[in-house]
């Protein structure tokens, strides 16, 4: 439809040109009105003269509407000289960019919109006036999506992302270099600045923000950074530059130091063991290629190249009556490779486990391993203090046999088992962790691949987790790596885990404990504020999912909630549950349970009763909003929600009626009151 009745605009616009200096980025932005001293945009409305941010009245375009063509308009500078938005030396083949944010719009109820509506951002060349494609965008909005979320509504073509807390969001990366381009460069070792806000180097270090607090190099407004903890791993160049191979065929200071702050290129400090002053970025690329390239020095995809250096793959499971009453005597055979070969006959894995031995290979050797009952709920065997890991077994012909005797109660049925190991690398190979220069070390290892797998011990069809089924599960591990680029790094050095089955040895709706326990808020005061009559006891992979990255956890660093309530440090909008669950996920089940047929979590044990379980559509919201109040309780158990307070013994609970209300379609249903990604 025609947009009518337009009375006030501003013109953002920039041009691409050529960088002929020996410092800084190949192609340069400049903004036109920041060229000709004007700010950052230049206003056009019905007058010809407006009042600017700063109180100051201003010369803008007038706007005119066509009467011939509602909704087209014509932008006329009637002043003297050349229009603000115009570079009277540029040059006319260079990209030009204009981007127009509107003011004074309402909706169809006449409410005002106070949020920011911004046009499609258009790249062309002004003397043919052919469309044209930026040369120096590397990274790409869907690469910011990934985990800032997209606003929705506006198709393939105009990818938005959802929540940039800067500005109040300006949606595109072409709508952020409008402002952060050379123009507003800056020493970034200026104490009270402590940044460059050139876009480069500002994004850099906003995203390195945790690591360089942590370091203690954040200094002036930079400071602010400190709440930022990127999802992945900072070396991992290619989570943001996803659009061609500027980033690691370009190098020049300004972009380095985003990240490497302490380097002082005048002097040399920082800048290699032989610290070399450079001048200029001349010879920049005399050096950073090869092994010093950023693809090479940053381990860019190294951590999934090295995830098959140590493979476990789970072949059988036999059992046979124990001479101990009572017991069953389990072989576990399981195919092992190290880097590539099968590990020599008679080796110990005892001698490869860097828990026990400092110079070992393995900083974790623990085996997963339980029961899956047929409705797909896990009882993990660590929860019965049946110890096993891969230095239990011997090595003969790449086989690793493990022989144990299990008691009966777990020796039948479907027995699930694969292997957390973690693994130190050097020169692509599988290091003692004691060594010298190691690409990943006893802190930050590599997992061992090893899926889950399933065995009948009576030779019947396998019941599989709800995890492993795809059909009853509305998470895929693939959203949690858009954003965290795999949950091995995650998970680090204590559980070398890639997959849902894998974490639900121990976050299962059968292990009623928590060492999270509590919900924390920072004071106004930066104080530590707990929350009071909320607790939770499971470590049930849902709740704990929605816990954390919801800030209801028992810290208050990386993702927490402030005194106003606010989420710091979830780079999603909160509401947007698409951005872990698949997209058009159902939630509940025809009967008004959970898609994925759990009807129980266990919790630990209470004052009051030694009954463990509870319902889980009511755990699962409060997990994320941190219901507290006698109302909300009283509305949960009113649905036939079982709380804590009354935990039954009795694992297969009555459905609540939540579904009622709020499933897929209703009037309060998830679909509509967690549609946060809207535009």
């Amino acid at each position: 439809m025609p947009f009518s009745g337009l009375e006030r605009i501003a013109l953002y616009v920039t041009s691409q040109s050529e960088n002929t200096t020996d410092s800084g980025a190949p192609m340069l932005w400049t903004n036109h009105a920041l060229a000709n001293d004007f700010g950052s945009s230049m206003y056009c409305n019905l007058t010809g003269s407006t009042t600017a941010r700063d109180g100051s009245v201003v010369n803008a375009c007038t706007l005119t509407e066509d009467t011939a063509n509602p909704g087209t308009y014509i932008g006329t500078w009637a002043h003297e000289g050349n229009a603000p938005v115009v570079l009277a030396d540029g040059d006319a083949n260079d990209l030009v960019r204009v981007m127009i944010r509107t003011y004074d719009v309402v909706d169809a109820d006449g409410t005002d919109i106070s949020d920011k509506i911004l046009s499609t951002p258009i790249d062309f060349i002004p003397a043919t006036g052919e469309l044209a494609v930026s040369a120096k965008d590397s990274v790409s909005n869907a690469a910011c999506i990934q985990c800032h979320g997209e606003l929705t509504g506006y198709g393939e073509d105009d990818q938005r992302i959802s929540k940039i807390a800067a500005h109040h969001n300006y949606q595109k990366v072409e709508n952020c270099v409008a402002c952060h381009n050379p123009a507003y460069a800056a020493d970034q070792n200026d104490p009270e600045l402590g940044f460059n806000p050139n876009f480069n180097a500002m994004i850099h270090t906003i995203h390195a923000g945790g690591h360089l607090a942590e370091w203690g190099v954040l200094q002036g407004e930079a400071e602010a950074f400190a709440e930022v903890h990127f999802p992945t791993e900072l070396n991992e160049c290619t989570a943001c530059h996803d659009n061609g191979d500027q980033w690691k065929e370009n190098i020049y200071r300004e972009a380095c130091v985003g990240c490497h702050v302490t380097v002082n290129f005048e002097t040399g400090v920082g800048h290699s063991d032989y610290e070399i002053p450079q001048a200029d970025d001349s010879q920049c690329m005399n050096c950073h290629v090869g092994g010093l390239s950023p693809a090479t020095a940053h381990k860019v995809g190294k951590r999934a190249e090295y995830a098959d250096l140590l493979t476990v793959d789970f072949t059988s499971i036999t059992a046979v009556t124990s001479a101990t009453a009572g017991m069953q005597t389990l072989t576990i055979k399981a195919n092992v490779t190290m880097n590539g070969v099968v590990i020599p006959d008679g080796t110990s894995l005892a001698t490869y486990n860097a828990t026990s031995n400092p110079t070992g290979m393995l900083p974790a050797n623990g085996l997963l391993i339980g029961n899956v009952d047929a409705t797909g709920k896990v009882n993990s065997w660590r929860d019965l203090s049946i110890s096993l890991n891969l230095a239990s077994g011997t090595l003969s012909g790449g086989v690793l046999t493990i022989v144990k005797d299990v008691p009966d109660a777990q020796a039948t049925g479907t027995i699930y088992i694969g292997s957390e190991a973690n693994v130190c690398v050097k020169a692509g190979k599988v290091a003692s962790c004691g060594a010298d220069d190691l690409e990943y070390e006893y802190d930050n290892p590599i997992g061992n691949t090893s899926s889950i797998k399933y065995f009948d011990l009576a030779g019947d069809t396998v019941n599989l987790m709800r995890t492993t089924d795809a059909d009853r599960i509305t998470v895929t591990e693939a959203k949690c790596n858009s954003c965290h680029g795999t949950l091995d790094y995650i998970k680090g050095r204590r559980h070398g885990t890639y997959t849902f089955d894998q974490c639900q040895n121990c976050h299962n709706e059968t292990n009623g404990a928590s060492g999270h326990d509590a919900s924390w808020t920072k004071g106004e005061d930066g104080s530590t504020v707990i929350t009071p009559d909320v607790s939770y006891d499971n470590k049930d992979l849902v709740t704990v999912s929605h816990r954390f990255h919801s800030g209801n956890w028992n810290t208050i660093e990386g993702i927490y909630r402030d005194h106003t309530g606010e989420l710091i440090g979830y780079p999603s909008p909160e509401t947007d549950c698409a951005a872990c669950h698949k997209d058009g996920a159902t939630f509940f089940a025809d009967d008004g349970g959970l898609t994925s047929g759990k009807r129980a979590i266990k919790v630990g044990a209470t004052s009051t009763n030694a009954g463990y379980y509870i319902t889980p559509v009511a755990e699962s919201c409060r997990s994320c909003h941190a219901h507290a109040d006698g109302a909300a309780l009283a509305h949960f158990k009113s649905n036939g929600a079982i709380v804590e307070s009354d935990a039954m013994t009795d694992s297969d609970l009555p459905v609540e009626s939540c579904a009622t209300c709020h499933a897929e379609g209703k009037t309060y249903g998830l679909d509509k009151v967690h549609s946060g990604a809207a535009h």
